[in-house]
């Protein structure tokens, strides 16, 4: 057997393999049953935490975490957390040698309870930290914003299917996603993970994307989805993010809460075994009359517990959004605890007033210290403990992880990136390439030539173009840009967050204009979010919206060798003033758009 092909490697030396729990011919719910009653406190602890966790090199479980989170030895061996979140991956034949040795370590347990490695979404070219991953090794796509755009139902199943491939050959289980909170305010920070704006469509593609990606139940092939950010993120007041301070309140001023819970219920009905709340704390918001607390949606009972369990009817497992309990610092740069409306409680207050809520899983903590502390001084009973461990061991067990944990090297290498994947992401890039304007230049004719601002002159060779060395010896100028956002880096990950008012600096503005006087210009955005492209619509001759897409790409699109296909999935405002008079909740409520929602031209 070659090294990193992995049998299960569980020893169990007072014979546990003879116990009900290892028998594959029990349903989970047997198996779970079995095993909980056989567990200590402090393993049964353990289950309710998923944390981060830093990929070193394979076998070295000692070298400590990135964020503090201690040594992989500390965090499966010392602390029985065996629920991960993984950032970028190394090389896929690094990757799974690392993570067989860590299921390893985690077979040497008394009860042998394996690893399940989650991940954020890391098919695309977005890498947020602590948000998304860029793909790395794995097939490239457009963000879930592109394939929106495209709005081909059969299409998201598809790529749910390819990512689970891809996932499950490398070891990953579980997706923290997919992400169905609607685009409704054109500032908000994280629409590109998102499905767009209407509640009914989001929905669909929500449930295409987990069919895909668990099938028609969870098996060992599959990969356990957990949509987020229940119940629906969008609505931000001023279009902030609440992983900052700043950005704690979701208010609903139109009165649509109702549209952002939507995907969520059909995400249940597609057999969603996880779900993520999100960390803002709902403002003015009122259900069947009365008036929710204004507390984050993890330490709300109303929304957790009454909501989503008993009238929603929902027994996954609720895990909450990362750092929640915890202030961090990383970097030189402080991340209070997303606590909001309990920031006057402690820790472990936090900590009760969550598991109250009806929570199962601490996100991106490692403090089992407090919850073993709240059992033995009779604050948390350990029946309570022992229904959201169940919870959490169902589905390790729908997954096959007790029966095999590790991954197959050789079917790793075969499977990730292939070719036919590669060329499934790539025209998936170029379809969702969204035109807005074109006086003429689209598509490119082959012997144009081009000057080019971020894009790459040897692959606009190999499509046939003639690369100009100024604007003014071409017959179009190519210019890609970013959507506008407001620089910040006050706190972790803020950097990373596009945020703030999305009117363009004036040197940019300047420079479109400035080539324009040269020669046509062909403008890229990447829309990572809405853009307010007034000052520059006047000055292009054509312009085109993508959602991660690479030079080929856009080329594919420009010279039409592959048609783009895209509709916007949510509007361009006219301006920031518009905007401001608009609600967060209510979806294309600016007036006088510069683009509508839908809107996208053919050639």
């Amino acid at each position: 057997m070659t090294p990193g092909k992995g049998e299960n490697t569980h020893h169990d030396p007072i014979g546990q393999e003879q116990l009900p729990y290892r028998d594959p011919s029990l349903t989970a719910d047997q198996r779970a049953d079995d095993l909980v009653p056989r567990l200590s406190l402090e393993e049964k602890v353990g289950l309710l935490f998923c944390t981060v966790i830093t990929i070193g090199e394979p076998g070295d479980h000692d070298s400590p975490g990135r964020f503090g989170e201690g040594s992989v030895r500390d965090l499966v061996e010392g602390k029985k957390i065996t629920h991960f979140t993984l950032g970028e991956l190394p090389s896929t034949e690094a990757a799974v040698r690392w993570q067989n040795a860590v299921q390893d370590l985690a077979a040497e347990s008394e009860h042998g309870i394996p690893v399940m490695f989650a991940s954020d979404p890391r098919h695309g070219f977005s890498a947020t930290e602590g948000m998304t991953v860029a793909s790395g090794g794995l097939s490239k796509w457009p963000e879930l914003l592109g394939l929106a755009a495209i709005g081909d139902e059969e299409l998201f199943e598809r790529f749910g299917d390819i990512v689970r491939s891809e996932y499950r050959a490398v070891g990953i289980s579980c997706a923290i996603h997919p992400q169905l909170d609607l685009v409704t305010d054109p500032r908000w920070a994280r629409q590109l993970q998102s499905f767009g704006q209407d509640p009914d469509l989001v929905g669909r593609f929500g449930a295409a994307f987990i069919r895909g990606m668990q099938g028609s139940q969870l098996g060992a092939s599959s990969v356990a989805c957990m949509p987020k950010h229940f119940p629906g993120g969008g609505p931000q007041k001023d279009g902030e993010d609440p992983h900052f301070p700043y950005g704690k309140e979701q208010v609903y001023p139109g009165g649509r809460f109702a549209d952002h819970l939507k995907p969520f219920e059909m995400a249940i009905e597609a057999g969603a075994p996880f779900m993520m709340p999100y960390y803002g704390m709902p403002v003015g918001l009122t259900l069947d009359g009365k008036p929710v607390e204004e507390v984050g949606f993890s330490f709300n009972r109303e929304l957790i517990t009454g909501l989503l369990r008993e009238r929603m009817g929902y027994d996954g497992v609720v895990t909450t959004d990362f750092a929640i309990i915890s202030d961090i610092s990383v970097g030189g740069l402080e991340w209070p605890a997303k606590a909001w409306g309990v920031e006057d409680l402690s820790p472990e207050d936090r900590v009760l007033r969550a598991f109250d809520a009806g929570i199962d899983q601490l996100g991106g903590e490692t403090a089992t210290d407090v919850v073993l502390k709240l059992v033995q001084d009779g604050r948390l009973s350990e029946d309570r403990i022992d229904v959201s461990a169940r919870r959490v061991l169902k589905v390790k067990f729908e997954l096959g992880l007790f029966d095999q944990a590790h991954v197959d090297l050789d079917e790793a290498i075969a499977t990730v990136a292939s070719p036919a994947f590669l060329a499934e992401g790539q025209r998936a890039q170029a379809r969702s390439i969204t035109v807005l304007k074109n006086q003429g230049p689209l598509p490119l004719a082959q012997g144009s030539k081009v000057y080019l601002e971020g894009l790459d002159a040897e692959a606009a060779s190999a499509y046939g173009l003639e690369v100009a060395d100024g604007p003014e010896a071409a017959d179009v100028a190519i210019l890609r840009i970013g959507a506008a956002f407001e620089p910040r880096n006050e706190y972790f990950l803020e950097a990373g967050t596009h945020q703030g008012s999305l009117d363009y600096p004036q040197e940019m503005i300047d420079r479109v204009t400035e080539l324009a006087a040269s020669t046509p210009v062909v403008l890229d955005v990447y829309l990572d979010r809405a853009a307010i492209l007034t000052p520059l619509e006047p000055h292009a001759t054509a312009i085109v919206g993508n959602y991660g897409a690479s030079h080929t790409a856009l080329l594919d699109a420009l010279t039409g060798r592959i048609t783009p296909e895209g509709r916007l999935p949510m509007e361009l405002p006219s301006s920031m003033g518009e905007v401001l008079k608009s609600s967060p909740d209510v979806p294309s409520d600016t007036e006088n758009p510069l683009y509508p929602v839908g809107f996208g031209l053919s050639y």
